[in-house]
């Protein structure tokens, strides 16, 4: 596969007259490869907005290197900007024209022929409520407005920022069906969301930042599986003479209110084996899968603490290793030689 995102050793600062310099980024690294549904996951303030309006060229970079569809950005970014479709943040459309018009509005602007307004229009399911003003639209249907314009251009890579947002049930589902659709069709698509069951169900690959560093990155199920430590839950009627029994015969065995977790299970079969040579009888014997929430929470270290809120910044910082970050990236194929440029400015030397 080739690369349609490639950044390495992105960095970015924001100064503010409170807190002085704020890294954003330091040294933020991410592959989207072609025909991917790519999530990008991270806590409040980790820097995810920042690196999609980097790489739109929205935001200037202190320092790094990127590519979007091969090109050099931001330098050539006008010259691929055509085949890149982008909601970031909340996009804003003036409440007194309606979706069509708005939709009309932009597909002049981008030079796109007006068929395609009603074409998107039907894909996001505004048909019936396009010649209504945009101001009495609910967020959901700003939402999908918003989806329609970053649709408008056919294009190959398709970024959205938080697209299920104000989505009832069935939008977000609809909203599923339709990432899939066009990652069928070959649109490579980078999604941010906090819905993480629905990126888990959408998104093949997934790469998580915190505090501006990447934290892990590959396909979901390799992350997943990272963390399968062959864990099921156990009850039984007597949970203590359960626990004397298994760790007798040398199984790691965590005690919880109302069930055991063992640990690092071949053969589940061999720990009914095990109590029922003593009578003791498995009342539920479950797999404990990692799921992409419980994953998120352990990396970031943003799992809550009861009886504490616990603030927007103490997500975990990844620690520098001898390798790099302590959640090293996956080696890519020597012979794809990604297409770089260098950005500096005086803050360059900045650290965080």
């Amino acid at each position: 596969m080739s690369a349609v995102i490639e950044i390495q050793g992105l960095r970015k600062t924001f100064r503010t007259l409170r807190r002085g310099r704020r890294v954003a980024l330091d040294g933020f690294d991410m592959i989207v490869e072609s025909g991917q549904v790519h999530g990008f996951l991270g806590p409040n303030g980790s820097g995810k907005t920042t690196t999609l309006r980097t790489m739109l060229g929205l935001v200037r970079a202190d320092a790094g290197q990127m590519a979007v569809l091969g090109q050099p950005a931001p330098g050539q970014l006008p010259a691929v900007a055509g085949r890149v479709g982008a909601i970031v943040e909340s996009p804003q459309f003036f409440g007194n024209f309606t979706g069509r018009k708005t939709l009309q509005l932009l597909a002049t602007a981008g030079g796109v022929e007006r068929t395609r307004v009603d074409a998107v229009l039907d894909q996001v399911g505004l048909r019936d409520r396009a010649d209504e003003r945009v101001k009495g639209y609910s967020l959901g249907m700003k939402q999908r407005l918003a989806v329609a314009s970053a649709l408008l251009k056919r294009p190959e890579l398709l970024i959205l920022d938080e697209p299920a947002n104000g989505l009832d049930p069935a939008g977000i589902r609809e909203m599923r069906d339709m990432m899939r659709e066009l990652s069928a069709a070959g649109v490579t698509v980078v999604v941010s969301s906090h819905i993480l069951a629905e990126i888990q169900l959408i998104c093949d690959h997934v790469t998580i930042i915190s505090r501006g560093r990447r934290v892990t990155a590959g396909p979901v199920a390799e992350v997943l599986s990272s963390f399968d430590h062959g864990e099921f839950r156990v009850r039984v009627e007597d949970q203590a003479r359960a626990t004397e029994i298994l760790r007798a015969a040398g199984r790691s065995v965590t005690v919880r209110d109302d069930h055991l977790v063992v640990a690092d299970v071949a053969d589940p079969a061999d720990i009914a084996r095990t109590l029922g040579q003593q009578e003791l009888w498995v009342r539920e014997l479950t797999p404990l899968t990692p799921d992409l929430e419980s994953v998120f929470l352990t990396l970031t270290d943003t799992e809550p603490v009861p009886g504490r809120a616990k603030q927007v910044d103490e997500s975990v910082l990844p620690v520098p290793s001898q390798g790099g970050d302590t959640w090293a990236p996956t080696p890519r194929d020597g012979n794809v030689e990604p297409v770089h440029i260098e950005l500096s400015t005086e803050d360059k030397e900045v650290k965080a």
